[in-house]
């Protein structure tokens, strides 16, 4: 059994995928490593078309569409490795970029989760991320370091940040055991913040290294400004400040998302022309006053249907 799983999850975009097979065989043989594909919400069996791509594949069919995190922890659950590597579909590797963040792991034992320092596939020398900066839990903001940048070579350094990049993450699986999988209910956007608060628990930190470089086709996935980004978007971030934060700060939080925020969105939509992206803002923050926090992974819970037409 390879000593890294990689878990990549499908969702309407074969082609997608294939193009991150390839890469993968470019860079690593079957003794190296072992794909577990999950394909989310597929209506019909697809394992013959991605089994050519790649001889070590696991492919997983779940006729409902799990979300990033529901789709990844189904990978989780049957994946062998000693080291678990989360990787988007619309991404493509560089040989030996594994091999560093594995090494960067058996050097470090603090370290619970580590990414790698991320480029726009269509310009591979402009930075897309290389850390973040720690969460402010008042206004449930950071930076992206490093963003826009272009690749001079300032980032060839592995150090702790604030959080990791769910694009590429990879971690230990006796780590991933004990802080547990990821929050299915965040089903798009910022399960992979609340996941580094989960490692953090368990005394971990969470580390960058630009030694290993990355692309990520960052627009394949989900359009800018969509209802379905808007809506997870809001309504994650005031769920991940109310999971993760003390109550008098979530609570300030809440003050602040729901007096100013959330308006000053929903404003800027209308002025505009985008009504239709305002509305989303004000039910994603509605969510958060008919759902409890109080259980730390709520589970997948009903959807919008009009939301779910996007999908």
């Amino acid at each position: 059994m390879p000593r890294v799983s990689i878990i990549t999850v499908n969702y309407h975009q074969t082609a997608v995928t294939i193009k991150l097979l390839q890469s993968l065989a470019r860079a690593y043989s079957p003794a190296d490593v072992e794909i577990i594909l999950v394909d989310n919400g597929a209506s019909v069996d697809q394992s013959t078309i991605f089994a050519g791509y790649f001889e070590n594949i696991r492919y997983i069919r779940s006729q409902e569409n799990l979300g990033f995190a529901g789709g990844n922890n189904l990978g989780i659950a049957v994946a062998g490795g000693d080291y678990i590597m989360l990787l988007n579909n619309d991404t493509e590797v560089t040989k030996g970029a594994l091999e560093e963040m594995q090494t960067a792991l058996e050097n470090n034992s603090s370290i619970g989760l580590i990414s790698p320092l991320l480029l726009y596939f269509e310009q591979p020398d402009l930075i897309q991320y290389a850390g973040f900066s720690p969460m402010n839990f008042l206004t449930g903001r950071n930076r992206s370091i490093g963003k826009f940048e272009l690749d001079r070579g300032q980032f060839d350094r592995s150090n702790p940040t604030g959080f990791c990049h769910g694009a590429a993450v990879m971690c230990r699986k006796a780590d991933l055991q004990r802080a547990g999988m990821m929050d299915e209910s965040y089903f798009l956007y910022y399960e992979e913040l609340d996941w580094c608060e989960k490692f953090r628990r368990i005394g971990k930190e969470i580390w960058f290294t630009g030694q290993a470089r990355i692309y990520h086709k960052e627009s394949v996935s989900v359009g800018r400004e969509s209802p379905l980004k808007v809506y997870f978007s809001t309504r994650n971030r005031m769920l991940f400040i109310r999971k993760n934060a003390k109550w008098t700060v979530s609570l300030l939080f809440g003050i602040y998302y729901t007096a100013i925020a959330c308006p000053k969105m929903m404003l800027r939509y209308v002025f505009n022309g985008r009504k239709d992206l305002a509305k989303w803002v004000f039910r994603g923050l509605w969510w958060n006053f008919t759902h409890s926090s109080n259980s730390r992974d709520l589970g997948i819970l009903p959807l919008p249907k009009s939301l779910l037409q996007s999908l």
